[in-house]
């Protein structure tokens, strides 16, 4: 395949002024500015300052949010960034890759996607995804078949809609829907913010490079598949990866070379800051830091523990670890400020991850670019790989362990849960009694309609949009179990998206004061 960067850097967004059209030029570099405005102007990327990365609801400022956690991964994303134009510059391959004026425009992308890279996630992070997807999969079968309501009930019309016969008729359809749904993920949950419910109507090359994984939301997990292990977007922005694929003549189920780079700025980005983080809140003492990762490379460096790849360290790698903690110990010592030791810690090990990376970028340039390189840059056995490991290692077995953590992720968990609970009423009314409630008609189901007037205007707009475009998505789809189903069945799926995407979008300290006031164990303020 040819490499040819033009294809991929493209100012093409869904809608565009006819300045924009850059199908024969070089796309602008103020195309990328106008991205990066509408990006940090947004008020998603303003929740993630009160979104946890690893403590949850966590008063020491000190400790890091997702804001300033993706801060990071800007920078590490944009040294990758230029260390592979750099890389591409030595082999005078920038004018062969179609990369030459566009060196800038890169950079912005990669560094864009590594600030949005963390939207998606809801409150407390992983167990937030947790409680949603468990929360779904214990309730949807219920939701679908209602086969224990009574029939004289107001839920008689959904106990039709999804009977057991008509569930048999269209079963493949009905089984796709719900994997979809009970497959909440960050990452497409994203995509999901930045298109259809903040409309920034982004570049298609900027969009691309949040593209961490290529599988739909209701397709089954595959074997060996690396690109393919989570869900990458859901059914319901199906028709925005269509536009963008052919926008940027991408194959379904490929990445954008964006996505490889801030894959590889997350991973070596919150690697330390775990640890880092840990010893600020006195989880670990930084005195014991340095054995405990020294242990740790020794325990993977010799097949004690499992890396996932071979071990191809050279025998200047095997000391990596030993050099670097031994170096960033000696500064905190002559300081006594357990910043220096970090400060120590990321140079020696930001500076070769970043290297590792950005060759492994280029020598399997082709594959990269063409999006079907199935791996991780930053993970194939090496030196750098054993680096990174180490620290995710001692964090998952110190850190995240700690009671502390898994105190308030437990928290966490059940205030999730508890609020989709709450919520639940909204899921439960037949669509004539929610369309009530949306005209603003409805008075007989005063517990829904109050729970109805807390959803955001924003993502009711997202909700009638989709409804108003039902018969062209189904269509759009191309998929005969899917196209079949029927209208009511999508007017709930997206009714779900909504109440998703709400209780997602909330930041932690929201979250738990919104549960602690429905659930009465507060007055409201």
């Amino acid at each position: 395949m040819t490499v040819d960067f033009k294809q991929r850097i493209k100012s093409a967004r869904h809608w565009s002024s006819p300045a924009e059209d850059d199908s024969d030029d070089v796309a602008p570099l103020e195309a990328f500015e106008s991205d990066r405005g509408r990006i940090i102007n947004s008020a998603a990327v303003r929740r993630l300052q009160q979104k946890t990365q690893v403590f949850p609801l966590e008063r020491n400022a000190a400790v890091r949010s997702r804001l300033t956690h993706s801060m990071e991964v800007q920078q590490v994303g944009r040294y990758i960034s230029q260390t592979i134009v750099k890389k591409l510059a030595e082999k005078n391959l920038l004018e062969a890759t179609g990369l030459a004026g566009l060196e800038r425009q890169f950079e912005t992308i990669v560094d864009m996607a590594c600030l949005m890279h963390d939207i998606g996630n809801p409150p407390f992070g992983h167990f937030g995804e947790a409680a949603i997807n468990q929360w779904m999969a214990r309730n949807i079968d219920v939701f679908f078949q209602q086969h224990a309501f009574d029939q004289t009930s107001e839920h008689s019309r959904l106990r039709a809609l999804f009977s057991l016969r008509h569930a048999s008729a269209n079963s493949a359809g009905l089984e796709a829907v719900k994997r979809d749904l009970c497959n909440f993920e960050g990452n497409a949950q994203g995509l999901r913010i930045i298109d259809t419910l903040q409309n920034l109507n982004l570049t298609y090359s900027q969009i691309s490079g949040l593209l961490k994984y290529t599988r739909r939301g209701d397709q089954k997990k595959p074997q060996g598949q690396y690109l393919a292990k989570k869900v990458g977007f859901y059914l319901s922005e199906n028709s925005l990866l269509k536009r963008l694929q052919q926008a940027l003549t991408m194959e379904a189920g490929k990445r954008s070379p964006f996505a490889y780079v801030m894959e590889a700025a997350d991973d070596i980005s919150y690697c330390i800051a775990d640890i880092e983080d840990a010893v600020e809140k006195g989880i670990l003492r930084i005195d014991d830091v340095p054995e405990l990762l020294n242990r740790e490379y020794s325990a993977l460096l010799r097949g004690e523990k499992s890396l996932g790849k071979a071990v191809i360290a050279t025998a200047e790698q095997s000391e990596w670890m030993s050099d670097i903690t031994r170096r960033a110990y000696a500064s905190y010592q002559k300081s006594g400020l357990t910043g220096n030791f970090f400060v120590s810690l990321r140079v020696g090990i930001n500076g070769k991850a970043v290297e590792h990376a950005a060759e492994r970028f280029v020598e399997n340039l082709e594959a990269v670019f063409s999006g079907g390189f199935d791996e991780a840059l930053t993970e194939d056995g090496s030196g750098c790989h054993l680096l990174l490991q180490t620290l995710k290692n001692v964090a998952l077995e110190r850190v995240f362990s700690h009671q502390e953590v898994e105190a308030q992720e437990l928290q966490g968990y059940r205030i999730i849960t508890g609020l989709l609970d709450l919520y639940r009423p909204l899921l439960e009314l037949p669509r004539d009694s929610f369309a009530d409630l949306l005209a603003g008609k409805e008075k007989t189901h005063l517990y829904a309609s109050r729970l109805f007037k807390k959803l955001p205007g924003k993502h009711l707009n997202a909700y009638k949009q989709a409804l108003d475009n039902i018969a062209v998505f189904s269509a759009d789809l191309k998929d005969k179990k899917l196209a079949s189903l029927s209208e009511d069945l999508w007017e709930w799926y997206f009714r779900t998206r909504l109440l998703l995407d709400y209780i997602s979008g909330m930041t932690d300290q929201f979250a738990y004061d919104e549960y602690r006031v429905l659930s009465v164990i507060e007055r409201p303020a």
